[in-house]
């Protein structure tokens, strides 16, 4: 207790390592009050935060009061405590945290949060090399170098969208790692589905969007062996509360907002997310194929059933899209009638008229 309320009335230097044990002991304690105080419908007393987590009294107002630097309504009442009235569109470790604890048994169970970032695929694979985790979450509010598939860049400003990346370790072989893009690729939509109410869809392999605009991008990196994978890494960035897109972005991007007229708490929704896809990947896990959602993933995917443009072969060619396979392999008919498996990897697809 008095270290806690040491580093609090002093603060404590950052190294280039990270947090030191305090500043972690520090950091975990603004967790379990926020979260303590988000499910309380109730005031409650600084006594009891004392009580229950062993600090001073002290300690519980330096934390109320970083809470309220941070934009959160604490309203402070003598003899009654502490209650939250609004929760802004804040991302931090403690939100996450706060947001994730009980929810979930790996997947964010370890969070690192930037203010701002090259990319959160690299800081995880960066994290991967020194042992970090299998679940591992890294969170930026801004990215300067972020991509997404086919090296292409994504636009990452400040203050307004998701950019999140997902470290895993899994034990199946290299050839199983490519489909676990288009599992988190569902779940981030049944996701944001739940949590908007809106009509997201999944633009076969991994875009999902909305209205026939792109909402979100996704990319899987992994390192691995000839039999085994030392980690994967799958990097997701969601257009959340941008209001425009400038240029030719404008012409295939949305946003959430833009959709909804809403603006949407960023990490609620990651949240939601971390939870589906730890559901939907511990199914993958166990039948080491698509088989577990390949139905409900077909039904989501906006090009199924539809004429669509297959690119990136010798000779570009139309067919109707059918659905995927247990292998995520896009089913397709052609037009003499026969049928072909086509590999997300090997090409692209477009709509007859348009990006979807």
């Amino acid at each position: 207790m008095q270290k806690i309320d040491l580093i609090l009335q002093r603060g404590q230097a950052r190294t280039d390592t990270g947090l030191s044990f305090f500043e972690t002991e520090v950091e975990n304690l603004k967790a379990e009050i926020l979260k303590l105080l988000r499910e309380s419908k109730e005031y409650i007393s600084g006594q009891r935060l004392c009580e229950e987590f062993e600090v001073s009294r002290t300690a519980v107002w330096k934390v109320i009061n970083q809470l309220k630097e941070e934009g959160y309504h604490v309203e402070a009442v003598k003899n009654r405590g502490y209650r939250i009235v609004e929760i802004p569109d804040v991302i931090s470790k403690e939100e996450l945290e706060s947001l994730l604890a009980g929810k979930t048994k790996w997947a964010g169970r370890e969070i690192y949060y930037f203010p701002e970032t090259d990319s959160t695929n690299i800081r995880a694979k960066q994290l991967a090399e020194s042992g970090a985790s299998h679940g591992t979450l890294v969170v930026a509010d801004q990215q300067s170098a972020g991509r997404g598939r086919r090296g292409r860049g994504w636009v990452s400003p400040s203050g307004c969208s998701i950019y999140m990346s997902v470290l895993l370790k899994p034990s199946f072989l290299p050839s199983k790692a490519p489909m676990m893009t288009l599992v988190m690729a569902y779940s981030v939509t049944e996701a944001l589905r739940a949590y908007t109410g809106l009509d997201v869809q999944i633009k076969w392999p991994n875009d999902v969007v909305l209205h026939g605009k792109k909402l979100v991008g996704i990319l899987t990196e992994m390192s691995t062996e000839v039999d085994y994978i030392n980690h994967v890494v799958i990097g997701v960035g969601i257009n959340v509360n941008m209001d425009s897109f400038s240029g030719e972005i404008a012409r295939t991007a949305t946003s959430l907002r833009i959709e909804s007229g809403k603006d949407m708490k960023r990490s609620n929704l990651i949240a939601e997310i971390m939870k589906r896809f730890e559901q939907d990947y511990e199914m993958y896990e166990r039948t080491e194929n698509l088989s577990g959602i390949r139905d409900a993933y077909n039904r989501l995917m906006v090009n199924c059933g539809r004429e669509v443009r297959i690119l990136g072969v010798q000779k570009p060619f139309q067919a109707l899209a059918l659905g995927i396979n247990d292998s995520g392999e896009l089913l397709v008919r052609k037009e003499d009638g026969s049928e072909e498996a086509v590999y997300a990897g090997e090409v692209s697809v477009r709509g007859v008229y348009g990006y979807v």
